[in-house]
């Protein structure tokens, strides 16, 4: 699998497991969180990572932060060996990337104000004079849609809404040109949502870095709004990945299909719903032979409970592990990537 041209974070045969068990009696053991993940997020593109509970997100957005090891793979951001990068250098490197995380009651510093949350990251990577950094800070309250008054206020003092937009001014305080966005918008009401959500368009299109976005998310009515690509998980792989409209379309894995049925007020949910089979998802520390998705697929062969499936890739560059795909009305080729 090469990266295509554009790339801006390219990820290869990422693997992390973690110890578990042990004890009375019981040994411990490895459990893998993230197994053999691979994905490429363009320069000012969004790519989604979508999944059930479990499935590996959270843990690969912490992999590629650097916040947790990786146990084999690669990672490349911006041309540099992300992974081998000395320490010194890494946190030089890291004033390109920003975070946004799922909860801004608890992400942002109760004790501290606005202008000291937002400036934060500017002091750690010593960017400016204090007069500068303020007026920064004064103007990236403004692209959020929020006023110089809130400068010296604290978190408390704001709605959800109001704080995930400090949260995300923070993650742009130094013009990241990839910004990890882990379910920015699930803690918030619905009514603001969409507020946030077009907020982080407007500025990806209009901020000078113009940031890629690796978009965590489990409600597929946002994933499809805010997300060219998508790469679907279970438990710890990629099942399926790729163009966004498209996957969601026709979807080819049928664990894929399976989320569709689930979403509320998709048109083809019953009939998407038919091909699904009731049932909670394999545990990481005891998956089954085969495919790990075979004891929940209606279409399941006696391949699938014996060996996994080989990568297959489309024309469109979609590609899935599946041996017996969902209808679709393209030619695809089998990968051996």
């Amino acid at each position: 699998m090469t990266a295509p041209p554009g790339t801006l974070l390219s990820v290869r045969g990422l693997w992390k497991s973690f110890g578990t068990g042990g004890g009375w009696g019981r040994p411990a053991r490895r459990v893998a969180a993230v197994a053999d993940v691979s994905f490429d997020v363009p320069a000012g593109k969004t790519l989604a990572l979508v999944g059930e509970s479990g499935s590996g997100k959270s843990t690969i957005a912490r992999l590629v932060l650097q916040l947790l090891r990786p146990d084999a793979g690669a990672v490349s951001f911006d041309g540099l060996d992300w992974l081998g990068l000395p320490r010194a250098e890494l946190n030089r490197q890291r004033r390109k990337v920003g975070v946004v995380f799922q909860d801004p009651a608890s992400s942002l510093n109760p004790r501290m104000t606005v202008e000291e949350i937002v400036s934060e990251p500017l002091l750690v990577h010593r960017i400016g004079t204090a007069s500068e950094r303020r007026e920064r800070v004064v103007r990236l309250l403004a692209a959020v849609g929020l006023p110089a008054a809130a400068l010296d206020k604290r978190p408390g003092e704001f709605s959800g809404g109001q704080r995930q937009r400090i949260g995300i001014a923070r993650a742009l305080a130094t013009e990241p040109r990839f910004v990890v966005l882990d379910e920015p918008v699930s803690a918030l009401d619905v009514s603001v949502r969409a507020q946030v959500l077009n907020l982080l368009l407007d500025l990806q299109e209009g901020t000078p870095s113009r940031p890629a976005y690796l978009f965590i998310g489990h409600d597929l009515g946002v994933v499809r709004a805010v997300a060219e690509r998508t790469a679907v998980l279970y438990l710890g792989k990629v099942v399926e990945e790729g163009p966004t409209a498209e996957l969601f379309a026709a979807p080819r894995h049928p664990y894929t299909a399976l989320l569709l049925a689930s979403q509320p007020g998709r048109r083809d949910g019953a009939s998407l719903a038919r091909r699904r089979v009731a049932g909670e998802p394999a545990s990481a520390a005891a998956l089954p032979p085969g495919c790990p998705f075979h004891p929940r697929c209606p279409s399941a062969r006696p391949e699938c409970r014996r060996e996994e499936p080989t990568e297959t890739v489309e024309p469109s560059g979609r590609r899935f592990r599946c041996f017996v795909p969902e209808a679709s009305t393209g030619n695809f080729s089998p990968s051996s990537t």
